[in-house]
């Protein structure tokens, strides 16, 4: 009896052992995997930093004032006197056209004149001693004004064989060669050569209508060209579009009717541009980083750490005790990796940098987001 006791005693005390064995290990195992999870947890520190919020976009680079030199009569072009990246004053003279044809019909004007004027004086002579009516009069006095208005457009025409510059400038691109047919016309004449000044340049910008409102007459920018690798140029905004670059709203214009609701819309904005050296040409590619906001010592958390859900957006929080809570935040100006911070953190709190399912120990702020949405 007494070996049947001592067998029953020793299980028992070797089933506690293992079992309390079982709880230490599960226990063990436990707190390894807390440990491990919370060593995932990749946290950054609520900072005060100097923000800056900008808007891009790309643009071309253009002279502020430019011509089209073109003939206002149809001509072949006698001869150019200037080339490509000739500086030329307003009124000098840069080609010239073949006249003959001209030159006749303003010596045949010239002719008829002479003869209605004689014409006339006759007529007048006898209207004054009663030999010629008053009729015959009007019609010798019509026919000499008429010449004298044909030859006025004949010499006017003489005058267009000499092209002068409208402007002082530089010229821009190869002139038409000698013997070139220059035609006359409103819609579409032959361009002789282009004159611009190229003291003063500006950029012709695209902005999405997303980010068009943030831009204002007067702020500044810095831009890039290809040409200039690593230099950065200034600018200033001083003109912004009252309607998109295809005129969309217009349902009555065709250009407009062929685009869809699907299209991005595009402002212009135009920038005047600071190049002291004269270094940019027209034509390039200007990539322009327009300066919408500035916050000094703003209160700042990375952009990646912002969330958003039917209340707002929040973030969250690290507490010291290493539990975590959703903190519902307001926000203000955004520059390309963080977001300001109006209210809703302190500086040095932690927020958690990568998404981690919500805990029961989890808590959240009464707060709501005030500032605009940020992305998900």
């Amino acid at each position: 009896m007494k070996l049947r006791f001592d067998w029953k005693v020793k299980t028992g005390i070797a089933v506690l052992v293992l079992a309390a064995a079982a709880f230490g290990g599960w226990k063990y195992y436990q707190g390894q995997q807390q440990a491990k999870k919370a060593a995932a947890v990749e946290t950054t520190d609520v900072i005060r930093m100097d923000m800056k919020s900008t808007v891009s976009a790309t643009g071309t680079i253009r002279p502020v004032n430019s011509v089209e030199v073109s003939s206002k009569v149809t001509a072949r072009i006698k001869s150019v006197l200037v080339k490509e990246n000739d500086t030329v004053t307003a009124g000098q003279t840069v080609a010239t056209l073949e006249g003959k044809d001209y030159e006749a019909k303003r010596d045949q004007a010239q002719i008829k004149v002479t003869n209605t004027k004689a014409k006339y004086d006759r007529v007048s002579y006898l209207y004054s001693i009663g030999a010629n009516t008053q009729a015959e009069l009007e019609d010798a006095q019509m026919n000499y004004e008429t010449a004298v208005s044909s030859l006025s457009e004949a010499q006017s025409d003489m005058n267009e064989m000499t092209i002068t510059a409208p402007m002082s400038g530089v010229v821009i691109g190869e002139p038409k060669t000698p013997g070139t047919m220059a035609v006359q016309g409103t819609s579409s004449p032959t361009v002789i050569m282009r004159i611009a000044d190229l003291s003063t340049k500006q950029i012709q910008a695209k902005v999405d209508e997303t980010d068009i409102g943030s831009v204002k007459v007067g702020q500044t920018a810095t831009f890039t060209v290809d040409s200039y690798t690593g230099k950065t140029f200034t600018a200033r905004v001083t003109n912004i579009s009252q309607t998109d670059t295809s005129n969309s709203w217009d349902t009555s214009s065709s250009s407009s009717s062929s685009s869809t609701s699907a299209s991005v819309i595009y402002y212009y904005v135009t920038l005047d541009v600071d190049d002291p050296d004269n270094e940019l040409l027209p034509a390039m590619t200007a990539r322009v980083e327009i300066n919408t906001a500035e916050k000094p010592d703003a209160l700042a958390v990375p952009i990646s750490t912002l969330k958003t859900d039917a209340n707002g957006s929040y973030v969250i929080v690290k507490n010291p005790d290493g539990t975590q809570e959703n903190r519902y935040v307001e926000t203000g100006i955004y520059s390309d990796e963080y977001v300001e911070i109006i209210s809703g953190l302190s500086e040095g709190e932690q927020v958690v940098n990568t998404y981690t399912a919500k805990t029961s120990a989890a808590k959240t702020s009464s707060k709501k987001n005030q500032g605009g949405p940020p992305p998900m």
